[in-house]
Order: C-alpha cells, then sequence, then structure tokens
C-alpha cells in the first residue's frame, strides 16, 4: 500500500511492514520489514551496482524464492537459503550458457546440467553431478533439471504476484 510507504532510517526501523530505505552505499530496498528491523517478507534490493534482487527475505539474508540478476544481466533464478543460491534453480550467463540443476552455498553442487548458448550440452555431454565448476560424475540429471525449472517458474510467480 502506496500510503503506507516511507522513507525511514535504521534507527527507525522498529515497526514491521513495508517501508523503502536507502543505503549509505547507494543500495536501495523496498519491501518488508519485521519488528527487529530486517528485511523480512517480499521486497527488491537495488544495488548501487545495478545488480537486483526481487524475492523473499527472511531475517535480512535472500531466503525462499527469488530473482537475482547481475549488472551483466547474468542472472539466478530459484531457491536462497541464509543469502545464497542454495536448493533447486537456474544460472544463466550473460552470453547465454545456462547451469539448471542443484545449488549449494551459492554454488552449483549435486545434479545438473549445463546447456549452451547454441543449446547443445556439449560432447561429451555436461551432465551429471557437479561440486563447483567440475563435474564429478557423468550421470543423467533430468530429474534435478526438471525441478531447477519448476523452481525458476515459481521465482517468476512470486515476483509476478508482488509487481
Amino acid at each position: 500500500n502506496s500510503s503506507r510507504v516511507s522513507r525511514i532510517q535504521a534507527a527507525d526501523m522498529a515497526a514491521s511492514g513495508y517501508h523503502e530505505m536507502v543505503y549509505d552505499d547507494g543500495d536501495q530496498y523496498k519491501g518488508n520489514w519485521n519488528d527487529d528491523g530486517k528485511r523480512d517478507g517480499y521486497g527488491v534490493l537495488t544495488f548501487a551496482d545495478g545488480a537486483r534482487y526481487s524475492g523473499d527475505f527472511r531475517e535480512g539474508m535472500c531466503h525462499g524464492l527469488g530473482i537475482l540478476t547481475f549488472s551483466d544481466n547474468s542472472r539466478y533464478e530459484g531457491e536462497f537459503r541464509d543469502g545464497k543460491y542454495n536448493g533447486f534453480g537456474l544460472y544463466q550467463r550473460a552470453d547465454g550458457m545456462r547451469y539448471a540443476g542443484q545449488f549449494r552455498d551459492g554454488q552449483a553442487f549435486g545434479l545438473g546440467q549445463i546447456t549452451f548458448a547454441d543449446g547443445t550440452s556439449g560432447k561429451p555431454r555436461q551432465e551429471g553431478e557437479w561440486n563447483g565448476t567440475m563435474l564429478k560424475r557423468r550421470c543423467a540429471a533430468a530429474e534435478a533439471v526438471a525441478q531447477a525449472v519448476e523452481a525458476a517458474a515459481k521465482a517468476h510467480a512470486r515476483v509476478q504476484q508482488k509487481k
């Protein structure tokens, strides 16, 4: 509700609800806060460098479903936990290369598949069990890829619902 929008200082964060804030470093947040003065619920955090996170927060951190678009237009769509990619999601680089699958602590970890900008997955196929940028074991990852696509779709729906 725009009538409840207020520009506040960190010291004034006693009231929960919707607020807008501009930080000293140029970052901006528009969204919900909890009684402890932390981002909590749905919000949009725009960083001074142009990166933008739209999605759920918990106790001040990106947590739940969200979309993080970087200043170079690469993006992650899916599940977050404690401020990092965690769970299922899609990461697409600005050049069109995409990883769909599992993430842990902000990195590809678990089952997933890389798809290059031309739509191929490489020869040999870049699909299987990942640990960061290393393909540890080649194996089918179709179920994890489907769950990643579903998580990205849910993140999009969450963001569209709040627009």
